[in-house]
């Protein structure tokens, strides 16, 4: 175990009053502290938790420049006697590790990880909020801190937490248009990890598949533009039949979420046939003409589960009609209520924060 010595130092006011529990913007409310720890020298140190601020960053700051920059989304929520609660936050430790091995960023430790996280929401438990459905947002992310022009591996970074209480990410069903042009990910590249600059990329086709009345992207493969991968900010899930399929992660182009992982375990618990496989868009657009299409709908932190009710494809659609669904709506409560422990949660998937 890493011995980190964490320094607290409390705000001296805090923000909380401002906070209208009823009317939460997704994102744009920050609580009153962050953790923060920095790389140098060959080792992580200066482990502390601090008054929520602004940092002082050099203009030729390497992360700016050449996109050494990784996250990851978690959340933090009340179980009905009021206790802050985690859910899988050791898998978010391996994750962002991952992320980091390809990025060629130091590994942060899991005792550090687990203690930042733990201290923190504990610090700030009264900024989660107590609505189903709703969270505390935690956003784990490393940076690049050299101060140099030049493509190569810096030698110090910045670790840092900070926390968002946020309400439901997405508020309606989702209409997707599958992308024929551009690419999120290919084999070999970065799909896998939470890299800053996959999303960065993802940003110009998004809002050309909006400008044409569609909410976000569903990616399909670098290679043929034949199989499905990905929405935006989600894992995508198709229930065809009597199987549920999801694509696979094997190939390195997809983020491997940890809801979705939950949300297969709930699934084969529940009873039902779970492939991950690839997928061909023509398949999912065959199964939607002839009815066999029954539910799709993507799963991530931010939204748990976000129904889909139309899928474009070089002009054509298929509609469906979440109204119907039963499959997600059962998914989105499970986790929702494992985490606010209305449902007994026999995966072990939860940590409470006392």
């Amino acid at each position: 175990m890493i011995e980190t010595s964490l320094n607290i130092k409390k705000a001296e006011t805090s923000k909380l009053h401002l906070l209208d529990f009823d009317n939460i913007p997704f994102g744009k409310v920050f609580t009153d502290h962050m953790y923060v720890a920095d790389y140098k020298d060959g080792e992580w140190g200066d482990f502390r938790i601090e008054p929520f601020a602004k940092f002082s960053i050099h203009p030729a700051n390497i992360a700016w420049h050449y996109g050494q920059s990784i996250f990851e989304g978690m959340k933090a929520t009340k179980s009905i006697d009021g206790t802050p609660m985690l859910f899988r936050p050791e898998m978010h430790s391996k994750r962002i590790n991952r992320s980091a091995e390809r990025l060629c960023m130091p590994a942060f430790p899991k005792d550090a990880f687990m203690e930042g996280i733990y201290e923190l929401v504990k610090l700030e438990q009264n900024w989660i909020p107590k609505q189903e459905g709703s969270a505390l947002y935690l956003r784990p992310f490393m940076i690049a801190m050299d101060e140099f022009i030049g493509v190569q591996v810096s030698k110090t970074y910045k670790f840092v937490i900070f926390c968002c209480p946020v309400g439901p990410y997405y508020s309606k069903s989702l209409r997707l248009k599958a992308e024929t042009k551009y690419i999120r990910a290919a084999e070999g590249g970065t799909g896998y990890a939470k890299a800053a600059g996959n999303y960065a990329g993802s940003l110009y086709p998004t809002e050309l598949a909006k400008s044409e009345g569609y909410d976000q992207v569903l990616w399909l493969d670098a290679k043929e533009f034949k199989y499905a991968q990905e929405v935006g900010t989600m894992n995508i899930f198709f229930a065809i039949g009597d199987k549920v399929i999801t694509p696979s992660i094997k190939e390195g182009t997809i983020l491997e979420g940890i809801t979705r992982s939950s949300l297969i375990a709930i699934l084969k618990e529940k009873g039902h046939t779970v492939e991950e496989r690839p997928i061909e868009i023509g398949e999912i657009m065959a199964a939607g003409k002839e009815g066999s299409l029954k539910e799709v709908f993507g799963a991530g932190t931010a939204a748990v589960v976000a129904n889909v009710k139309t899928i474009g494809y070089n002009g054509d659609e298929v509609n469906l009609n979440p109204d119907n669904y039963k499959i997600s709506p059962m998914l989105k409560d499970t986790i929702n209520g494992i985490r606010s422990t209305r449902l007994e949660d026999t995966h072990g998937w939860t940590v409470k924060v006392v």
